[in-house]
């Protein structure tokens, strides 16, 4: 019963949210777009807005760490492995400057969609080559504007909070564009919400942390396959580590 008032109470600060800030989120594109061509004043809004969700919440918490292992001046491609749709909004609090690559139905999403929209996040359809051919040009086009990209390489949520198989997107981007790779760890929202719907799941603490970027001499010899296993391999020992301390 406390699930679905909590459910309830969500629906309600998502309402209220939607209508003080999606005006203001159509407010910044119009009026500092003109300016601020990588709408990274839009985005740092979005980061505020998506952060209110887990600010508010009366049964999450959320530990972030290693923001001294970024250059806020730099762009990268940023990988995250992917547990539950709460990982969204604990990735926005990082603060940092990027550009989503998400899969097309969610910019189909009332409020949710449009905002995205407006920040002008990547989207891609996986079932249709053109559609990643544009989302490959895309990423490349905002990285060289100074944009970094954000990534679930495993492509869809895990269904039980273990580590799957990464797709090799993100890391064809990073050799073309000669960019730096930063992993990043998630663990804990599986627990929070489940891989389908929203009604939480139970109270619960979050954990995100921020490795050190992989440069791209590191890996600048490697085949795509072999640079998605290594940073695999980098993810998956330190969710191990998380989750033996």
């Amino acid at each position: 019963m406390l699930h679905y008032l909590v459910s309830i109470y969500f629906i309600i600060i998502f309402v209220i949210t939607s209508l003080v800030f999606l005006p203001i989120a159509v407010f910044l594109r119009v009026f500092t777009g003109w300016f601020d061509r990588r709408l990274a004043i839009l985005h740092m809004f979005s980061c505020f807005w998506g952060s209110c969700y887990t600010w508010l919440s009366p049964i999450w918490s959320v530990a972030i760490t290693g923001h001294e292992n970024v250059d806020r001046k730099k762009a990268y491609v940023m990988a995250c492995n992917h547990q539950s749709m709460l990982d969204i909004l604990i990735i926005y609090r990082i603060f940092l400057h990027f550009k989503w690559v998400a899969k097309a139905s969610l910019f189909k999403i009332p409020v949710i969609g449009w905002n995205m929209w407006l920040n002008r996040y990547v989207k891609i359809e996986r079932s249709s080559m053109k559609s990643q051919r544009k989302m490959l040009r895309q990423c490349a086009e905002n990285i060289r504007k100074g944009s970094s990209i954000m990534i679930f390489p495993e492509g869809t949520r895990s269904r039980n909070g273990e580590l799957r198989h990464f797709k090799e997107g993100a890391f064809l981007i990073a050799l073309q564009q000669k960019t730096d790779i930063v992993p990043m760890v998630l663990d804990g929202s599986a627990m929070a919400l489940p891989e389908k719907g929203f009604i939480p799941r139970r109270s619960q603490r979050v954990y995100l942390h921020i490795l050190p970027p992989v440069p791209y001499e590191t890996v600048k010899d490697m085949g795509v396959r072999q640079v998605s296993e290594y940073i695999h391999s980098i993810v998956a020992a330190e969710l191990a580590r998380m989750r033996d301390n």
